[in-house]
């Protein structure tokens, strides 16, 4: 697959690596109990334009158990509203219903996910503020304090336990409510970082305000 913004959950959707909600057509052939190659079939010969299936149905493949590839779509919310029309029954209408809620909440947590990335670029700027010579560890400090504070760990002990490469971004795999919490104290360590340089003074005020918010 390509590079992706969030990994694939049980529900067989993604963000890909533009913020796109998308769901794999493997997954959707097993939740709606219908041979995959039957939802292929179904989605090649949708009564659709080519511009429509080009901008929602993106060909991919996927390895089988027998170890062989094997073809596959991923389809954007249009896609599968599109596809799912052709599914009838009540069991078909209940799955509908939770895919539709299944993009609503990852097409909600994309766009948290965008804007709590714009905060960086704010925590970096105060940073070179206060220091004369800005070092890598200078950034990794505040990252690693604003994480500890949260999540008990750094970034790299999480991307350790997930088999991440370095560089890579922790905040697909933590929950809402750490990101909220991580994203909040950023905002007030901009404003300490010029009231407050001292790393310890501002390390007290950040785990006494988290305590005060969140416990």
């Amino acid at each position: 697959m390509k590079k992706t913004l969030v990994p694939k959950n049980e529900f067989g959707m993604f963000a890909d690596g533009n913020g796109v909600a998308k769901v794999d057509s493997l997954t959707v052939a097993e939740a709606f109990d219908k041979d995959h190659r039957n939802v292929i079939r179904a989605i090649r010969t949708l009564d659709c334009s080519e511009e429509f299936r080009l901008l929602n149905f993106e060909q991919s493949t996927y390895i089988n158990s027998q170890g062989h590839k094997q073809p596959c779509y991923n389809m954007t919310r249009d896609g599968f509203t599109f596809l799912a029309m052709g599914f009838t029954g009540k069991k078909a209408a209940r799955f509908k219903e939770a895919y539709i809620k299944q993009f609503n909440e990852m097409e909600q947590f994309i766009k948290y996910l965008l804007e709590a990335r714009s905060e960086f670029p704010l925590l970096t700027a105060n940073i070179q503020l206060i220091k004369e010579n800005t070092k890598p560890y200078h950034f990794s400090n505040e990252c690693n304090m604003l994480n500890r504070i949260v999540l008990g760990k750094t970034a790299k002990e999480i991307r350790a336990e997930h088999g991440l490469k370095a560089g890579m971004s922790i905040r697909p795999y933590l929950t809402k409510e750490q990101i909220e919490a991580i994203d909040l104290l950023q905002r007030v360590d901009i404003g300490l970082l010029i009231s407050t340089p001292d790393f310890q003074q501002r390390k007290q005020y950040l785990e006494w305000f988290y305590l005060k918010k969140f416990s």
